[in-house]
């Protein structure tokens, strides 16, 4: 945080989860001036599928507040989530790409539209549970680290962000491990200190992804086949399956101690394409792929064709060496020093230079794809 900006008036996204609470309680003491938030949003839908955890979650942020002592606000941004992130997931599905809800709520909700709520109404900063660490360099300029709690960092879904939303975060998480917050809830007599996290995707709780998709893109049969082109079975619809996936597929192996696996699709004739689980398996594994919407939060690095830094190919994946090349202003490919397993259209790859987030790229349609590549 900026050294002179020490007491400040922070607005905190509180979910009516452990991590929310925390961080309003570490920021109170602080000395901040603190007012939390709790943003109603697709999960509050009376037709949603499923057990969904939103109504409890409001009452518990309230209690928390209330324990708090701090003003509590509710918005109402079931719209915006059903335009901004639930539409662009459905859409991508529907395309044959596997967009990410959890960032892109990171990026366009959070720190979009809640920011720009929180800056209407006289907040300098907005915090947020997530476990990472913000810096600011000398030149006054943000940076993104790893949190401390290797088990929980969650830098990688904040990678979209833009160096203006950073500056405006607050992360009082970071320095912490999860037992620690725990603890701290613990001490503080937080209603919440023995929630369970949350593990749905940003906006559908427990629902399967699958379950949700059928209520929006309609099943389109069509043929499953192996790399031959022989038919194994048939599918209820492209948008049901991702790269990589192993089970649900409907398709028995006829081989001992093996298991296919979704190795591609082919959008023009409706066929979905499997093959073994094997290392081997070049339509699976490759260590070439093209990229696109490449940002960064280190200003020089716009200005190179080629960088050596470190990739999360996803969440919770290992840091690995890659190298980053520009072939045209909007298109990149990225080169692993490792082959990577079933990297998909649409998910995001971070970029990292020790535990620092300096930006990131999402995996494309590119002719760059994963069989050309491994060659």
């Amino acid at each position: 945080m900026p050294e002179n900006r020490i007491k400040q008036r922070i607005l905190v996204a509180m979910s009516g989860g452990v991590d929310s609470a925390v961080a309003a309680k570490l920021l109170l003491q602080d000395g901040h001036l603190v007012e939390s938030v709790y943003v109603r949003t697709w999960e509050h839908e009376d037709d949603l599928l499923g057990d969904c955890p939103g109504a409890k979650d409001l009452r518990d942020a309230e209690m928390v507040s209330d324990r708090l002592k701090i003003r509590f606000h509710v918005v109402n941004f079931v719209d915006f989530y059903n335009r901004e992130i639930v539409q662009p997931m459905v859409n991508g599905y529907a395309d044959g790409i596997t967009p990410n809800p959890d960032i892109l709520c990171n990026k366009q909700m959070k720190f979009g539209a809640l920011m720009d709520y929180a800056k209407e109404n006289g907040f300098e900063a907005l915090a947020t549970g997530h476990y990472c660490i913000q810096k600011f360099n000398n030149s006054n300029e943000p940076e993104l680290w790893e949190g401390a709690d290797k088990n929980k960092d969650q830098s990688y879904f904040l990678a979209r962000l833009s160096a203006n939303q950073l500056s405006y975060a607050r992360f009082p998480l970071g320095k912490f491990k999860k037992p620690e917050i725990r603890m701290l809830a613990q001490e503080a007599e937080l209603p919440v200190a023995d929630k369970k996290d949350s593990q749905g995707i940003c906006f559908l709780g427990k629902v399967k992804v699958p379950d949700f998709l059928s209520h929006f893109i309609q099943d389109n049969p069509g043929e499953i086949v192996d790399k031959s082109g022989q038919k194994l079975g048939t599918h209820m619809g492209l948008h049901r399956y991702t790269l990589g996936q192993r089970r649900g597929i409907g398709v028995p192996s006829n081989t001992d101690h093996e298991k296919y696996v979704v190795t591609g699709k082919d959008e023009n004739k409706n066929q979905l394409i499997v093959a073994f689980d094997r290392n081997e398996e070049s339509t699976l594994w490759s260590n070439k792929f093209g990229l696109n919407q490449v940002s960064f939060l280190v200003p020089q690095f716009n200005e190179m064709q080629e960088i050596s830094l470190l990739g999360k190919a996803r969440y919770r994946d290992p840091s690995t060496p890659i190298k980053l090349r520009k072939n045209e202003p909007n298109q990149w490919t990225v080169e692993f020093e490792d082959s990577q397993r079933a990297l998909t259209p649409g998910q995001v790859l971070a970029f990292y230079v020790g535990e620092q987030l300096v930006g990131s790229g999402i995996y494309s349609h590119s002719n760059l794809g994963r069989a050309a590549l491994s060659s």
